[in-house]
């Protein structure tokens, strides 16, 4: 005669998962022969454990409301401490969790995110441009189109975890024994397996391919900033949606500027004669061409000439930055009998010029003024 399960937990034949898992737990912890020593008590939380065994099993508790009794055949596993009896769930009664309650993972799963780099010079950063990248990743098989299977030919559950994506095994702990459960060895914890797999992808629904993809590189961007194409990373297992593209941006050294966020710097070299008289030098500019700037006279080495609106554009409003035009003075090593009885005239016309010494912050040594500001600017 078939045995009264739901008796056994006291609970009635509709009873929901939650309703008897409840129930059990209120009886382990009133008849756990750590609790209660009595034998009466340890026979019946046996019997409590099988029953709670069996109705948490959905193919079980079927056969338990079809009127038959799963554990006939089962040679008294479940009958006692010794069996599977469902008795690693005390540790599910009083920690909660427990073994059993992960299921399956799916066969379908979303896809990882990429990352490709790309090198662009200062030019390219300012105006934007559009790049064709080569990309080696996980694509849908064109074959099966993700569905993992030949022809017609459908997935199984996995005979080894009957499709629960997981294998049971029984430890013993300070508690009795506890039941463990791991992914299973046969589907690794998909829940079902596929007899007649994909010739192409083998079963997974994706395969890998070298593609071209158009991206659009916005003005503006700068060294280490990212571009997101969405859906363009790799496609997942199962043939699942593709996770994202990023594409990391790596901005080459410039010869002539120095970038510092939108603003950009430049070394003006000007004999000491145009920086004492004045001059005009042409610049050529990144975004707008031949440049002129204007060296007003009198101009002292190290000035900071500032052009506003020639700098780079704002990633986000277009709105440009500045040029900074640092003036290096340079003065001629070479003179010949002219230019040395003219700074002789020019030295006694300004006899009211007094050479003075003060005291200044160290500088730095090695490399001109460009030097100095790539240095600078460099570590931002």
């Amino acid at each position: 005669m078939a045995r009264d399960y739901y008796g056994l937990l006291g609970v009635s034949s509709g009873a929901s998962d939650s309703e008897i898992k409840r129930a059990y737990r209120r009886l382990a912890r009133e008849l756990h022969p750590d609790i209660n020593p009595d034998e009466a008590a340890q026979a019946r939380f046996k019997e409590v454990s099988v029953a709670y065994e069996v109705l948490s099993d959905p193919e079980k508790r079927r056969i338990v409301d079809l009127g038959g009794d799963p554990l006939d055949n089962t040679g008294g596993v479940g009958n006692g401490f010794g069996g599977f009896g469902g008795l690693g769930d005390v540790f599910e009664a009083f920690f909660g969790g427990g073994a059993g309650t992960r299921g399956p993972v799916g066969r379908v799963r979303p896809g990882s995110d990429s990352l490709l780099r790309v090198r662009l010079d200062l030019a390219d950063c300012a105006t934007g441009v559009t790049k064709q990248v080569t990309v080696d990743t996980a694509v849908l098989c064109d074959r099966c189109q993700g569905r993992g299977t030949n022809g017609d030919s459908q997935p199984m559950a996995c005979d080894t975890c009957g499709g629960r994506g997981e294998v049971q095994s029984v430890q013993r702990s300070l508690l009795g024994q506890v039941l463990t459960a791991r992914p299973c060895p046969t589907c690794r914890g998909v829940g079902e397996v596929i007899p007649d797999p994909c010739t192409r992808c083998a079963g997974d629904g994706r395969i890998r391919a070298r593609r071209e993809i158009s991206v659009k590189i916005p003005a503006g961007i700068g060294d280490g900033m990212r571009v997101r194409l969405a859906s363009q990373g790799e496609v997942g297992p199962g043939g699942g949606p593709a996770g994202d593209l990023y594409v990391e941006v790596h901005e080459q050294p410039h010869d002539i500027f120095v970038r510092d966020n939108d603003d950009l710097h430049c070394t003006v070299s000007v004999p000491m004669v145009d920086a004492a008289l004045g001059a005009t030098v042409t610049v050529e500019a990144i975004l707008d061409g031949p440049t002129e700037i204007t060296i007003p006279a009198g101009t002292q080495p190290g000035a900071v000439l500032t052009l506003r609106g020639h700098g780079m554009p704002h990633l986000r409003s277009g709105v440009r930055g500045n040029l900074h035009a640092h003036v290096e003075v340079v003065v001629p090593d070479r003179l010949d009998g002219t230019d040395t009885a003219l700074l002789h005239q020019l030295k006694e016309h300004r006899d009211r010029d007094v050479t003075e010494v003060r005291s200044t912050e160290s500088a730095s040594t090695g490399g001109g003024l460009f030097s100095r500001l790539r240095e600078t600017f460099s570590g931002r």
